[in-house]
């Protein structure tokens, strides 16, 4: 028997928070009354390509940690994003709307002249509806959602950012760059460390702070975006890949893998699965198009690539758990999509969505 909870959402998201709610375990209502609402942790990775983790058939990269995470969550086999790179679906994301709706249907750009622009400020995003009642939030990665200081993450609702605002970052080379540097809350920061491990060490400890509030983190890996870097750690896993681009790439998955693996083995250090809603999956389809920025990813058996409409381009991995509340080693093959994270969060933190909310 599951607990169904009663809300207005938006015809299109309707899907995911149908398909979730009904895996919920059977609560009392006296001990829902007393429950603390659960900690949101969405990953996200970047221009991963959908061939590319274990679950989907990859013999190449092993990436354990994502697959231990679908043997253990719901993996959803027909999940889609609202466009095929990465700030719209990033936008839509956060405000659980279409982009289109509000302006965001494509990249933004880095230079000075793009300060101006960036997800509309008349937009709330998922980190304002949940500090609003009472969550710590926290952007570590990739933002992609505006580089003025309005558009700044802990100006749409972030307690704590740890990141960069562009599309795009070295992973080996983290001193200040002129117009997209490292930022460490507003503080232009320097790091020693590769940067796809310096974000999950971030995510670690923030993972493992005080607990007397939920959290919702938003870890938003740029890996395996371009530049194409990796450290010899990583690029000594796979002697057996001839061609330097994948085995560059392989070992940007390999490192974002254990860094996933990290995140989730902090919080069953801290006694939190069950506490935890998990969200993972991939902003868009792998950049395999001639003629473009490629990364050396694979979207087979799917036609198309990042960029196209296709769905190399928009159809993604994705991989819900909650321990203890959902059930575990499931496939589901209905279609869902990334705007059904918000309301499926939401209602997962028993905060009703209002119509004016659209």
């Amino acid at each position: 028997m599951a607990v169904m909870i009663r809300i207005n959402p938006v015809p299109k998201i309707i899907p995911l928070l149908t398909i979730v709610l009904s895996f919920l375990c059977l609560v009392h209502p006296a001990a829902e009354a007393q429950r603390r609402r659960p900690n949101i942790l969405v990953i996200v990775t970047d221009d991963m390509g959908y061939a590319d983790i274990g679950v989907h058939g990859s013999k190449d990269i092993p990436t354990p940690n994502i697959d231990a995470l679908a043997k253990v969550g719901i993996r959803f086999t027909d999940a889609y994003v609202s466009g095929p790179y990465c700030s719209p679906t990033r936008a839509g994301l956060l405000t659980g709307r279409y982009p289109q709706r509000f302006g965001h249907e494509f990249n933004l750009g880095m230079s000075p002249d793009f300060n101006d622009f960036g997800l509309p400020l008349s937009e709330t995003t998922m980190a304002n509806r949940l500090k609003a009642v009472g969550y710590r939030t926290a952007l570590i990665g990739k933002w992609h959602l505006g580089m003025g200081d309005k558009f700044h993450p802990m100006s749409r609702g972030f307690d704590e950012f740890f990141g960069f605002q562009g599309h795009s970052h070295s992973y080996l080379d983290t001193e200040a760059a002129s117009h997209n540097p490292l930022l460490d809350g507003l503080k232009i920061v320097a790091e020693t460390a590769y940067l796809t491990d310096a974000f999950a060490d971030r995510a670690v400890d923030f993972i493992k702070r005080p607990k007397s509030q939920p959290f919702f983190l938003y870890l938003a890996f740029n890996a395996v975006h371009t530049p194409m870097q990796a450290t010899d750690k990583y690029l000594a896993r796979f002697p057996h890949i001839a061609d330097k681009q994948r085995r560059t790439y392989a070992a940007m998955l390999s490192a974002m893998d254990d860094g996933i693996g990290k995140a989730l083995a902090a919080l069953r250090a801290e006694g939190l699965e069950e506490d935890t809603l998990i969200f993972f999956f991939n902003d868009n389809g792998g950049p395999t198009m001639s003629g473009t920025t490629i990364n050396g990813s694979s979207n087979a058996p799917l036609r198309g690539s990042k960029r196209q409409t296709w769905e190399g381009g928009i159809r993604v991995a994705f991989i819900i758990r909650w321990k203890g509340h959902l059930a575990e080693g499931k496939t589901d093959a209905r279609p869902i999509i990334q705007l059904d994270v918000l309301p499926t969060a939401l209602a997962a933190a028993r905060i009703k969505l209002e119509p004016q909310w659209k």
